[in-house]
């Protein structure tokens, strides 16, 4: 089992609608070729003010949500464009779940290679962990991947993922980690492919070696030609 398969801690409700990836991360702070230092950037322009003094009002700026572990967010989380930082600097951040109604398919698809928990769950319920977050003596929340439940003050509700997913989660994996859990699988597949089509088998590199080859000798061929005139 893997230290996210219980995400439990204190939530945050940030109630805005189609919170695109654009206002998650903002663009000056994808200057980096790793994804360090991201932290620093999530929600910027809600966080810090034009001068970049801390807006006191904002919830992840008031010291009862400086441990925030859990989101919970307005529908279409994660809309605009397909910038993984968002992702990064959410888990950056010490964000382990977002809950929302709905997310935007290319951010679920990112934040969930990446293992930052997405849960959707109906707007009743999304509504009532919004309720129970606005106040932080209540915002607990509970997310257990083994049983499928989020629980707060006021919420004991199922959620669904994926089998993908979930497998990812309980086992501690990311998408390439998955991927590997296939191995025996795809090397099964690669043998009988090649075995039917050999032909096929490494066309770009015999092509390139054989381009080299002929690159070669034309090269030779040039330096041991005869000088007009000798």
């Amino acid at each position: 089992m893997s230290d996210h398969t219980l995400i439990e801690g204190q939530a945050a409700a940030i109630r805005i609608e189609n919170l695109d990836t654009d206002q998650i991360m903002p663009k000056q702070f994808l200057h980096g070729i790793d994804k360090s230092g991201l932290a620093e950037g999530l929600l910027y322009d809600l966080r810090f003010d034009p001068q970049g003094n801390a807006r006191p009002d904002f919830v992840l700026n008031r010291p009862d949500y400086a441990k925030t572990r859990v989101l919970v967010a307005g529908a279409n989380f994660g809309c605009g464009s397909s910038r993984e930082h968002a992702v990064w600097g959410l888990q950056q951040f010490g964000i382990q779940a977002v809950i929302a109604s709905s997310f935007a398919e290319i951010f679920y698809s990112n934040a969930m290679n990446n293992r930052l928990l997405l849960v959707m769950l109906p707007e009743e319920q999304v509504a009532a962990l919004v309720r129970d977050a606005e106040d932080p003596t209540t915002g607990r929340v509970q997310i257990d991947v083994n049983t499928m439940r989020v629980k707060s003050a006021s919420v004991d509700a199922p959620f669904t993922l994926s089998p993908r997913h979930r497998k990812m989660f309980l086992e501690g994996l990311d998408v390439i980690g998955l991927s590997l859990t296939y191995r025996d699988q795809i090397n099964a597949f690669a043998e009988r492919h090649w075995a039917q089509h050999p032909w096929m088998k490494d066309v770009a590199r015999t092509v390139r070696d054989r381009l080299n080859r002929t690159r070669v000798n034309a090269l030779r061929g040039g330096a041991d030609a005869p000088q007009a005139g000798g």
